[in-house]
């Protein structure tokens, strides 16, 4: 055996050993707190609550708005609010006006949508690299952001859900414009056109066939379609990232610790406890255990959905909250597990770095901005 080879074995081992200190440690800390059998019985009980409760209502939010996305894509309205929108793609966000299309695209879906319109040859021959790349902070921003705002609609904040949909735009402006300064800072070569690839031919098509009725009766099956696999990708999210968040966030029942859902150590409103005053005065946060959407936001908004219910439930939220919640969720909207793929397949993988400070940036401008525009709108 090679001294290379040598070396990572040790390192493989050492990364193990440390892995199961951190995982065991965790759930000793936790089980201590609440007993083993109760914690294994409020995982499982939480994960199908969840599943019961709130997967299957955001699923189906996802196929309404798919098959919705999908008509308005049929019928030439995102077309034509692509080109009601380019006048402002250039001053706002330094981009060309068809990066407009990219960022409905991603509102009406997810985040990766935008990296496959970016490869497409009449699509990125409009930009300049440095352009280009800054569209996984800009496209980030709007990711599954018709599910957020019919989301919280649904639960009654139609008006606080508009709210952070305009926090979420300032919060993309913050990301896609500290994303271009940071790239050309670093690498000014990148301030060039985009180079036409020969063998490219593929265009992006909104050419339809057939009746009227047969368009309509396809873009909503094949929308509906779309939003069930949308609904099915976030299943892992909010059962595992959304359990695990609230047995941090959340404090044992009346009756003490039992194995019921949604039971916890309250261990995220402690430690944001210390420094509520912070984000009480950034969010307009009054309960600390709020903070833990932003965080679940991190990894991926459908989780974040999946606390809502119960914040909703517990009386934790009002208005303002919705509007920061759907600011920051729209914004990040997972991005910590998406950029460094989407930058990958555009080939600036180097840059990841750069992405994910820009858009930490820009999320909570996205919520400090819907907080301030929603205490000042609730004045009048």
């Amino acid at each position: 055996m090679n001294q290379e080879s040598s070396n990572f074995l040790i390192k493989r081992r050492i990364e193990a050993g440390i892995f199961l200190i951190l995982f065991f440690g965790t759930f000793t800390f936790i089980g201590n707190r609440m007993g083993l059998p109760n914690m294994l019985n409020t995982i499982m009980q939480t994960s199908y609550r969840l599943l019961l409760d709130t997967v299957f209502y955001i699923m189906a939010i996802t196929v309404l708005s798919g098959a919705l996305g999908k008509l308005l894509t049929e019928f030439g309205v995102v077309r034509l609010l692509e080109v009601m929108l380019k006048p402002l793609m250039k001053p706002i966000f330094n981009l060309p006006g068809v990066a407009a299309l990219g960022g409905l695209m991603t509102f009406l879906s997810d985040n990766p949508a935008i990296i496959s319109l970016a490869k497409e040859k009449n699509f990125n021959r409009y930009f300049k690299k440095y352009q280009l790349i800054s569209l996984t902070n800009f496209g980030t921003a709007f990711g599954m952001g018709l599910v957020v705002v019919i989301f919280m609609a649904g639960r009654g904040f139609g008006f606080a859900a508009v709210i952070g949909l305009a926090g979420s735009i300032i919060g993309s402006i913050v990301s896609t414009r500290l994303m271009q300064r940071l790239t050309l800072k670093a690498y000014p070569h990148l301030d060039a056109e985009i180079e036409e690839e020969d063998g490219n031919e593929h265009e992006i098509s909104f050419k339809s066939e057939g009746s009227v009725f047969l368009r309509g009766l396809n873009s909503i099956l094949d929308g509906g379609k779309t939003g069930v696999d949308l609904g099915l990708a976030i299943i892992p999210g909010v059962l595992i990232i959304s359990t695990f968040v609230m047995i941090l966030t959340f404090g044992p029942s009346a009756e003490g610790y039992t194995g019921s859902a949604y039971e916890g150590i309250a261990l995220l409103p402690y430690l944001a406890g210390k420094i509520n005053f912070v984000f009480e005065w950034l969010f307009g946060f009054e309960n600390p255990e709020l903070i833990a959407f932003p965080i679940t936001s991190l990894g991926a908004v459908g989780a974040a959905l999946g606390l809502v219910p119960k914040f909703q439930a517990e009386g934790l939220i009002d208005g303002n909250a919705i509007a920061v919640f759907t600011a920051m969720g729209m914004c990040w909207s997972g991005y910590l597990s998406t950029h460094t793929a989407m930058l990958d397949s555009l080939g600036y993988r180097k840059l990841t770095s750069k992405a994910i400070i820009s858009h930490t940036l820009g999320g909570l401008a996205a919520g400090i901005s819907a907080h301030w525009i929603y205490y000042f709108i609730s004045m009048f």
